[in-house]
């Protein structure tokens, strides 16, 4: 991590990169596993970690949210969906078709991630320039 205010927001979304390609895993984990008797999916939450850690003042800018942001604490954990919801006689609550769409949101929600980092660091290039 850098430690210039330049980088908060980068600092943010390498978190938030991290996560999504953890999630990402975690969900083809899920897949894998369909089929598996009394398997109980798994996920990871990081949009609650970075609400809680922004906080909920509307009359704060993001910038200086930004500045105040603990990044040891943008470290979501990952849970199990131990509900006893489930569409399959095998105990396993996997299905496929969500575990499919979730996925490919990540997926895109990953590419933004890394667009808006990109996007980053082109404004400081075109601010050095």
């Amino acid at each position: 991590m850098l430690s210039t205010d330049a980088f908060n927001y980068v600092n943010v979304l390498d978190k938030a990169a991290d996560a999504s390609w953890s999630r990402e895993n975690i969900l083809t984990n899920n897949i894998a596993n369909v089929n598996t008797p009394g398997y109980k999916r798994k996920d990871l939450n990081f949009e609650n970690t970075l609400k809680t850690e922004l906080g909920c003042c509307k009359h704060e800018s993001l910038d200086s949210k930004m500045k105040d942001v603990d990044l040891s604490r943008l470290n979501p954990s990952v849970y199990v969906d131990s509900s006893n919801y489930s569409y399959r006689l095998d105990g396993s609550n996997v299905d496929i078709d969500t575990e499919e769409v979730e996925l490919a949101s990540e997926q895109i929600r990953y590419q933004g991630i890394t667009a808006g980092i990109n996007g980053q660091f082109d404004r400081m290039r075109s601010a050095i320039k």
